[in-house]
């Protein structure tokens, strides 16, 4: 790896010649700017205001610009003459127990390597004391024009070094905590720890970053002049309406993608989320209480009622069947006496015309 800085470690009166190199690097896919109507490359061009031509690199250097917009230039010459004792040092002014340095104030991260056959005894002994002691050194350095903190740590058989913010570059977290005061119930904090116990841990080799694959494949896909993959449905959210049901959730999704059983993780439920039984009506004196006997006398009205009214259904039918048979007979009775009177009269006549015949 390429160094970046070439300096040497202050330990006391310990000086440790090293090399800086970075511990990190980025594979984040970059873009070049174009003109979408042909594709043309975009690119900037360093002009100069005054002389309103292009410059090139060797002509440009630093300047710092006053309140009023006047240019002060800055040569190498003038910062190399700063009064920076860390301008090639690291300067070791502490060492601490590592859980006292805040994650907040981790900036880059370097690997310091030893500089020379010389350095490898010093370099070795600084590392093994960091090991023995399980504390972290806390350094001060310049880097890129600037004093800076740091911290040195033990990387396997290495030291690395942690650029550190300083504290006054660190923001207190006023006003993002909620305003609401808002209460956790012992049921809903045993469900998350039975979520964070059914996730666990994981290997760091494991993760990758899935985006940058999957823009990989749409620029291959498209260099070849085939169509991008569909791209998969946004995963849909909401309020959450009911946090211990989505607790609950999670669990058993984190089991199942985990091929782990339901039964694993304990999940309570919180006792307002259940309906509570009706109670059993209370029996005072060998008496039926007030909802018993509304309902027995609710009974009681209705067999009434249907008693009731079968008897009158019943009058109604015996009452219809006399009247229908009086009818019958009177139309009966009716039409043969009149029969027999019509045959009297047509008898009478004939005896009439014999009569006058004779």
């Amino acid at each position: 790896m390429r160094s970046i800085w070439n300096g040497a470690i202050s330990f006391g009166l310990v000086s440790i010649p090293i090399k800086l190199v970075n511990a990190t690097e980025s594979h984040s896919i970059s873009f070049r700017q174009i003109h979408t109507e042909d594709g043309g490359r975009i690119r900037y061009r360093k002009f100069c205001e005054l002389e309103e031509r292009e410059v090139t690199s060797a002509e440009i250097g630093k300047g710092y610009e006053d309140a009023d917009g006047t240019i002060i230039p800055i040569t190498d010459d003038d910062l190399s003459r700063l009064p920076i004792p860390t301008a090639r040092t690291i300067e070791i002014v502490a060492f601490v127990p590592a859980d006292r340095i805040d994650p907040l104030h981790m900036d880059s991260a370097y690997y310091l390597a030893a500089s020379g056959v010389p350095a490898a005894k010093p370099y070795t002994l600084l590392r093994e004391a960091l090991k023995r002691s399980q504390k972290v050194a806390i350094a001060k350095f310049a880097l890129r024009g600037r004093e800076r903190l740091g911290m040195l740590r033990v990387v396997e058989d290495a030291i690395a070094l942690h650029g550190l913010l300083w504290p006054d570059e660190v923001r207190a977290p006023e006003g993002v905590a909620p305003d609401a005061q808002v209460t956790v119930s012992d049921k809903e904090l045993d469900l998350a720890d039975a979520l964070m116990d059914t996730l666990g841990e994981v290997d760091m080799e494991d993760l990758h970053d899935e985006y940058r694959e999957a823009l990989e494949q749409a620029i291959a896909a498209k260099a070849a002049g085939e169509a991008p993959a569909p791209s998969p449905e946004p995963a849909t959210s909401g309020k959450v309406l009911d946090l211990m049901a989505a607790l609950e959730k999670s669990v058993r999704a984190a089991q199942e993608s985990r091929g782990g059983e339901a039964e694993e993780a304990e999940v309570r439920h919180l006792e307002t989320a259940r309906r509570p039984a009706r109670p059993e009506p209370k029996q005072t004196g060998g008496k039926k209480s007030t909802a018993t006997a509304k309902s027995s006398q609710a009974s009681k009205k209705t067999a009434s009622t249907k008693s009731t009214a079968t008897k009158t259904a019943a009058k109604k039918t015996t009452a219809r069947a006399p009247a229908k048979s009086t009818a019958r007979t009177t139309a009966g009775t009716t039409a043969k006496s009149t029969a027999k009177t019509a045959t009297g009269k047509t008898a009478a006549k004939k005896t009439a015309a014999r009569k006058r015949s004779a």
